[in-house]
């Protein structure tokens, strides 16, 4: 069941890919239908049904491989997440007939997934501390809210992309180009790990831990920082790296700088192929953008997705820290930053509602938004230690 599980993903994720090409071609394509949508988005949209519906047999079949519901680790969270992601662009795309968001909202659902892939993917029982049915509440309600705040985002990156004006405002220019080079170091990652894990390299460190103890780190990509007086354990490979401090976690730096420097390329050789800026090489296919729909779209989702995100991110969990921990709250980091989360986009509705943040200012939060939530799923998982490190 479980290679059943793996084999639905690969087909989800492949047809999630054809469909970008066509949602690609659909805004080439002027011959639209009554609706607005024409050949190309039709198939495009065919194929993200058929895609999430094999993504939804990978949840299924995972589910009962596993006897529990697949959201107990990274892997699954941030497969999940994608698959939300991908939902909450359907039930968008069957209200407003806009084709040009599969083109955004598919290769972020498709980053997602490749990102969770890094991760362990065994079939593994829950721990203690997640054997809860608050688990499937809490997690699947978070992550709901999340996907359909990154519609809002997508929604706003559309929108800047079509209105940023760059020969007149350096500024927004100089920001955009930034989340678009941000995506492509997110790319940088997965290229960086599938390059090396498909190489097969593989070298281990011997160093002492901060408490004190003798631990091993093995490395996937060749090492450029070490942990603190290492030792190499692996004779074949020769490494010229520099150490770090004993309070620098040095494996999980060295994945964060292969992926700026193989993002970096993969930026400058796009710059080189396109002979622009990134975002102003995708502004010529702005044109058929419908900047008040985007706006629209993008304050609906926030509008939606806000509550869900509250309902899972707080009071869901504080319900079930009250059940495992004897508190409602903790000051643990993953707490704090749904407190973040929770507080910006509140923020984002008061000033949309009561000072007229539309336009421009509404897709910039948007944008910063799924950046704290990126933030949260990927820093706060990784780096900072805390009582939800188990994921």
């Amino acid at each position: 069941m479980a290679q059943w599980s793996s084999t639905l993903l690969y087909i989800a994720f492949i047809l999630y890919l054809i469909a970008t090409l066509f949602f690609g071609g659909s805004i080439r394509d002027k011959r639209n239908d009554q609706k607005g949508v024409n050949r190309w988005g039709r198939i495009g949209m065919g194929l993200t049904l058929i895609g999430f519906a094999a993504q939804l047999g990978y949840f299924f079949t995972r589910w009962i491989a596993a006897g529990h519901a697949p959201v107990s680790n990274l892997f699954e969270f941030t497969t999940f997440f994608g698959m939300m992601l991908v939902g909450a662009f359907i039930i968008i795309y069957f209200l407003y007939q806009s084709t040009i968001l599969g083109l955004f909202a598919l290769p972020i659902a498709l980053l997602v997934i490749a990102y969770a892939s890094m991760f362990p993917r065994e079939v593994s029982p829950l721990i203690p501390a997640l054997q809860s049915d608050w688990l499937k509440i809490h997690v699947t309600t978070v992550s709901a809210g999340e996907a359909i705040l990154a519609i809002s985002f997508v929604a706003g990156l559309i929108y800047l992309l079509k209105k940023v004006n760059h020969a007149q405002d350096k500024k927004q220019s100089f920001w955009l180009e930034s989340v678009m080079y941000g995506l492509i170091v997110v790319v940088g990652f997965i290229a960086a790990s599938t390059t090396f894990t498909l190489m097969g390299y593989s070298s281990e460190f011997q160093y002492v831990n901060q408490a004190g103890q003798e631990a091993v780190e093995e490395y996937s990509m060749p090492a450029l920082v070490v942990p603190h007086e290492a030792e190499l354990l692996t004779a074949d490979k020769m490494e010229s790296s520099v150490e770090m401090p004993a309070f620098i976690n040095a494996h999980k730096l060295n994945t964060v700088l292969w992926s700026f420097i193989i993002g970096t390329g993969i930026y400058w050789l796009l710059r080189l192929i396109a002979r622009k800026k990134i975002s102003l090489w995708i502004q010529k296919y702005m044109n058929n953008v419908n900047l008040d729909l985007m706006d629209e779209i993008g304050y609906r989702s926030v509008l939606i997705g806000f509550p869900v995100f509250t309902l899972g991110g707080l009071i869901f969990a504080m319900i079930w820290a009250q059940i495992a921990w004897s508190r409602f709250w903790g000051w643990d980091p993953k707490e704090v930053w749904a407190l973040i989360t929770f507080l910006f986009y509140a923020a984002f509705l008061h000033f949309r509602l009561s000072k007229g943040w539309h336009g421009e200012k509404s897709a910039w939060l948007a944008v910063i938004g799924f950046i704290i939530i990126m933030f949260n799923l990927v820093a706060v998982n990784l780096i900072i230690a805390g009582l939800h490190s188990y994921a």
